[in-house]
């Protein structure tokens, strides 16, 4: 029972992102919003990480097994896209490489944020 009560919350969270997808006029998909919203409640404590944690820890182990149909699907049209194999690679290298850039831009940041503030607190 405790882990449906769990799995509640992070549904009605994407719920309400999907509603902001469909109420808001962007070009955001809804579980963008969900994971914002998601964040938000995270960041603020408002939900405790603790809280959902099992939950969460639940659906990172099973999440390989959403990628069966996306492989089997590429596997079935590989015919078709070989001929996109160039455009496909370059796009997915360059993605990558600008993701990862600003990945490690941001945590960097947060880090010397981090460390500023725990320096200000020991003053």
């Amino acid at each position: 029972m405790k882990y449906i009560e769990k799995f509640l919350i992070i549904i009605t969270i994407s719920f309400i992102g999907e509603l902001l997808n469909y109420l808001i006029p962007l070009p955001v998909p809804g579980s963008i919003y969900g994971f914002l919203i998601l964040f938000i409640l995270l960041a603020t404590k408002v939900i405790k990480a603790e809280k959902i944690r099992p939950v969460t820890d639940f659906l990172l182990n099973i999440m390989p097994i959403t990628f069966i149909g996306p492989g089997v699907g590429i596997i079935v049209t590989a015919s078709e896209l070989q001929s996109m194999i160039l455009p496909i690679l370059i796009t997915v290298t360059i993605g990558t490489a600008v993701v990862m850039g600003v990945v490690c831009s941001v945590v960097e940041n947060v880090l010397k944020t981090d460390k500023r503030s725990k320096k200000n607190k020991n003053e």
